[in-house]
């Protein structure tokens, strides 16, 4: 993924160190321990589970739980915000009790979280002029990213984007929310200890306030900061009289879509309180595609290098999703856009292209065709053929292509 590191390799930026122990007690100030978790941090996760997921239980109000996890795909988020929208107009949107979500899928998640009275606004957030800014960039401003990572906040169209929709409101609705129990999650990789950190933006947004938004602003930014392209984001932490600077970058980096944290699958941990739930999955991007003539450029290379690597990871980690439904006896329903879709590129943010994936997903989940089982997905991605001359979308992806009953 990451030959893009190389041209930056002896640069450095000015920043505090970082906290010298992996799991520590350092903190952004004035937040309690409950807000984040190194996820592999078994002592934290066994200690915080029964208030977590037992929240779960309560807000869904002696019914299933529901969890959506959202996946990373860059401008495949236009697809889960397209299958989120669809749902909602046909009134099968459940209200998720637990939503996760990395890179793309941390920016998506809010509004998932949140439901349908902010669907204008998730639609504006991932078809909008403000989200095609993150890639139009000349080359010297690209070069510049690479060898000065930190950059300058307010030119940075990714700072832009989150500033703009993370509002107070959003915020306070959030919070109302968590209030509830219901629980939003995302995943920042922390790369001074190079793990995948689980931040808690229900209980970030009940802190209330500016320093409340800020903290949310900047982990959903970092969540969404590929390394290379846009700068990282610096958190500031403190132990006691002891401050540090987190250096976060882009959650895909180390997880590309995920429900519980890795130390669940490690320690096969029973989760009474998960038993028969519905776990639903997003995939924002496509789990298999036809061959494409990658053009013998730099860009084109380390794109498709970048896509290939995170196609695998997601693969993988939809196999450990299924396996941690299996055990828990959880319902799985799985997504994703069809790999005879034209999607040209991850890095496609093209208001019209956008629109397109946007209102496609919309139409899937409006005729009840969004959601397959991972057998069906497997056999629909085998079936996969190239999008005709005609230039027609192919069906959507629970419904059966020909030759398949």
């Amino acid at each position: 993924m990451f030959g893009l590191l190389a041209l930056a390799g002896c640069q450095t930026t000015p920043r505090r160190s970082a906290p010298p122990t992996l799991i520590g007690t350092a903190l952004p100030d004035g937040f309690p321990p409950s807000v984040r978790l190194v996820t592999t941090d078994l002592r934290t996760f066994t200690a915080s589970a029964p208030n977590f997921f037992g929240g779960l239980r309560a807000a869904a109000k002696g019914g299933k739980v529901d969890i959506l996890a959202l996946s990373g795909g860059g401008s495949g988020g236009a697809y889960g915000a397209g299958a989120l929208a669809g749902m909602s107009r046909a009134h099968t949107r459940p209200q998720f009790e637990l939503v996760t979500g990395a890179s793309a899928g941390a920016l998506l998640a809010p509004f998932a979280f949140l439901g349908p009275d902010w669907d204008a606004r998730m639609q504006e957030a991932f078809t909008g002029e403000r989200i095609a800014r993150l890639m139009r960039s000349p080359t010297r401003t690209i070069l510049a990213r690479l060898l000065w990572p930190r950059g300058l906040p307010h030119r940075n169209a990714l700072f832009q984007l989150v500033n703009h929709f993370v509002t107070p409101q959003m915020i306070a609705d959030v919070a109302h929310e968590a209030a509830k129990g219901r629980r939003l999650v995302v995943a920042t990789t922390d790369l001074d200890k190079h793990e995948t950190m689980l931040w808690n933006l229900g209980e970030i947004a009940q802190h209330g306030g500016p320093t409340a938004r800020r903290l949310f602003r900047d982990v959903l930014i970092a969540s969404a900061s590929v390394p290379g392209v846009f700068p990282p984001v610096l958190i500031h932490v403190r132990d006691g009289n002891r401050e540090y600077d987190e250096m976060h970058v882009d959650g895909g980096v180390t997880t590309s879509v995920f429900s519980m944290p890795m130390i669940v699958g490690i320690q096969s941990a029973d989760l009474p309180l998960l038993r028969g739930a519905h776990l639903y999955m997003i995939v924002n991007g496509q789990l298999a595609r036809t061959p494409q003539t990658t053009r013998y450029n730099t860009i084109d290379i380390l794109a498709n290098a970048f896509a290939a690597e995170m196609t695998y990871k997601t693969r993988e980690a939809i196999i450990d999703n299924i396996g941690a439904a299996q055990r828990l006896g959880m319902q799985f329903h799985l997504t994703e856009i069809p790999a005879d879709y034209p999607q040209t590129s991850f890095i496609d943010f093209e208001p019209k292209h956008m629109q397109a994936l946007f209102d496609y997903a919309a139409r899937c989940a409006a005729q009840g065709l969004l959601w397959m089982s991972p057998t069906q997905s497997i056999l629909r991605n085998m079936g996969a053929r190239r999008v005709g001359a005609s230039g027609d979308l192919p069906a959507c992806p629970a419904a059966p292509l020909a030759g398949q009953p």
